[in-house]
């Protein structure tokens, strides 16, 4: 089993990206799960979610606590300690970011005291590739075409039907700025 967890701010799309995940990763056809932390939520605050896939039937319902992948679709979180709870050696992590992996993994280490690997850093300018191409600071369908890049778990087909159900019920012209938004993200190289 694959446990992931997306940390963000409200209005960010922190559990749409989740539930994106848990999607793909049914066309895939594979087990998922997909829900939020709530609390008091609010624009702006900090906020979290969570998915999970496996090829087994999945039982445990409960937080993810050591997660295989952390997606942060907000930078200025990373001075968070708590954001890298469960962290281990072997975890990736995707963040929405233009600085490079060396660049962030000296940022957390100095900022957190946390010494994380520049491989397992994946960043892409996500919020920039957001606004435009979609036209709005929206990236939590972005931000997963970097995930599925990273770690291989979902093809980019899986994440493009998952998009178009989702957003099945809106305008033609978003679902395809969105397929557009992923393929930039997945292919982006720095």
């Amino acid at each position: 089993m694959q446990e992931i967890r997306i940390h963000g701010r409200g209005g960010q799309g922190v559990v749409t990206a989740a539930e994106l995940i848990a999607t793909a990763g049914f066309f895939a056809g594979l087990q998922t799960q997909a829900f939020p932390l709530f609390g008091v939520e609010r624009s702006g605050a900090p906020i979290s979610a969570f998915a999970r896939i496996s090829k087994e039937k999945i039982i445990t319902r409960d937080q993810v606590y050591r997660p295989d992948f952390l997606i942060v679709q907000d930078s200025s979180l990373l001075s968070q300690k708590n954001i890298f709870s469960g962290y281990s050696e072997h975890t990736l992590i995707i963040i929405n970011s233009e600085k490079s992996s060396k660049e962030l993994a000296s940022y957390i280490k100095k900022e957190v005291g946390i010494k994380i690997k520049e491989k397992n850093i994946y960043s892409a300018p996500a919020t920039e590739i957001a606004i435009r191409i979609i036209g709005k600071n929206i990236i939590n369908t972005v931000i997963l075409g970097i995930f599925a890049k990273a770690s291989q778990l979902l093809t980019l087909s899986d994440l493009e039907k998952a998009i178009t159900k989702k957003f099945q019920n809106k305008d033609q012209e978003i679902i395809k700025k969105n397929l557009e938004a992923i393929k930039e993200a997945y292919d982006y190289q720095k």
